[in-house]
């Protein structure tokens, strides 16, 4: 009887699963890949609430009504594998990825020791291996990351670790006012690492950039030795490679210099930009990334690995990371397994539970190539081309500057205000155009992009092209979908 219930019991789950899976299929992968469907059935959060019916109650539900709430919930979310999804800085799908992240989920286990997690604890190793020779070191460290901000702070308190090893026991009373230095187009990780960490958002620096967004090493130069004037100790210089809205590449070489003069540690906020080391085509445009100490990297971006893939990278080979966050707690870490407790990794992490990120990665990379991976690099370039040719064919299409990545960022001028940007209130009309078109966008359901202002800059829009199932046939249509909701504002 026990043995029949039992039975009965799975195959009732495992019928449930296999038909949820099919609505997976059929709303997210195949309609959600769809460019005759919608990016999105908005619904206003009232109405949104209701007709997910989100309240929990003390009874379960039929089988039935379960998969009508899986189908909901697959009906209302954002299709962010459309090929009309332009919106941030991650989209579209690979199908051997989404196979490890099916199986991760499926295997539920936790990366901290080898015992629990032999084949994951191997594979990040490796992973994190090729992604480090690929900056080019030939030996360091590493951990994946919940997210890029994570990996920028996992810097911050390295670099402090490694300056003040005190303040792991004694806390920041020790400690002398530390600076941070950055751009204003960094991550805003940075401003809450500080503030998280303890530092205080008044300890970031900004330095100048120059008119492409780029940090200016001469400026750097200048802050370094006045924060020292002030009484500061200089710490830690925190580059971008791939800026969040213009996309520029700070200069890592002249940088490094400065590094190197005042001995500060350089870490490279690589997390949207670093897919470039891939292309031998593109990768100069982190020329002396090698140089740095830490670099974050996010290949759920660029590289569609999948949210959330994101690799912290050390050039330390002295167990910096581990020494800075263990805790050596005797219940997860004996020192008298009979296996090699160096395969035990989860002291080097600040989190106990940790998911496995490297499996989706590894599968795709395994599955292209880094060849393949290589040329879905090229290929967002050659898009951002074909994007740029069209538009400067188009009237109303206003670059903000000239894009050294892929993304483009622009003003779109409706005919009403052609011809008038000597009128007083030309910009404060000009910074309303991209709201109004994006709410269109959405209530309509046909695509998705960003906007936001920048410094003295009014609203303009940012599109990243990188999804290697997107085509010309998609951003022509982006412009003309651009050009239809706002052409009568």
């Amino acid at each position: 009887n026990y043995s029949f219930s039992s039975l009965k019991f799975n195959v009732t789950h495992l019928l449930f699963l296999n038909e949820a899976f099919k609505i997976i299929v059929e709303e997210v992968l195949h309609k959600g890949t769809d460019a005759e469907e919608k990016v999105c059935e908005w619904r206003e959060p009232e109405s949104l609430a209701l007709l997910l019916d989100l309240q929990l109650r003390d009874t379960g539900e039929s089988q039935g009504r379960l998969l009508q709430r899986v189908r909901n919930v697959a009906k209302y979310s954002i299709k962010t594998s459309h090929p009309h999804f332009f919106n941030q800085q991650f989209g579209g799908v690979d199908y051997h990825s989404l196979a490890g992240r099916f199986l991760t989920e499926a295997l539920n286990t936790n990366l901290f020791t080898y015992e629990v997690a032999p084949v994951f604890v191997l594979m990040e190793t490796e992973v994190l291996k090729a992604l480090r020779q690929l900056v080019g070191w030939t030996d360091g460290d590493g951990i994946f990351c919940p997210g890029g901000s994570t990996s920028n702070m996992y810097a911050m308190n390295l670099a402090r670790y490694k300056l003040f090893p005190e303040v792991k026991t004694k806390g920041l009373w020790a400690l002398p006012r530390l600076a941070i230095f950055s751009s204003p187009g960094s991550h805003y990780s940075v401003q809450k690492g500080a503030s998280y960490l303890g530092f205080g958002t008044d300890s970031v620096v900004l330095v100048k950039v120059d008119d492409g967004g780029r940090m200016i090493p001469e400026d750097l130069d200048a802050k370094i030795e006045l924060a020292k004037s002030q009484g500061f100790v200089p710490l830690l210089v925190s580059c971008t490679s791939g800026t969040t809205v213009l996309g520029s590449f700070d200069p890592l070489d002249c940088i490094a210099d400065v590094c190197d003069k005042h001995q500060l540690w350089m870490h490279v906020d690589a997390a949207w930009g670093g897919s470039v080391l891939f292309s031998k085509q593109h990768r100069h445009l982190m020329k002396g990334v090698e140089r740095a100490k830490s670099v974050s990297w996010n290949p759920h971006k660029m590289l569609l690995a999948g949210l959330q893939c994101s690799a912290f990278l050390l050039q330390d080979t002295t167990n910096l990371l581990k020494r800075c966050n263990c805790a050596n707690a005797s219940y997860l870490f004996q020192q008298d397994k009979f296996y090699d407790v160096n395969l035990d990794i989860g002291d080097k992490s600040v989190q106990c539970s940790r998911k496995v990120d490297c499996l989706k990665l590894w599968l795709m990379w395994k599955a292209v190539g880094s060849t393949g991976l290589e040329h879905r690099v090229d290929k967002a370039f050659l898009h951002v081309r074909y994007l740029l040719e069209q538009m400067k064919k188009r009237d109303g299409f206003q670059l903000v500057s000239t894009p050294e990545f892929v993304n483009v960022c622009f003003w779109f001028i409706p005919p009403s205000l052609r011809g008038k940007e000597g009128n007083a209130d030309y910009q404060d009309k000009l910074a309303k155009v991209a709201p109004v078109i994006k709410e269109r966008m959405m209530k309509e359901g046909t695509m998705m992009v960003g906007y936001q202002p920048l410094g003295d800059l009014g609203n303009f829009f940012r599109v990243t092209v990188f999804s290697p199932h997107i085509c010309h046939k998609d951003m022509d249509f982006f412009l003309d979908e651009i050009e239809r909701l706002g052409k009568c504002l």
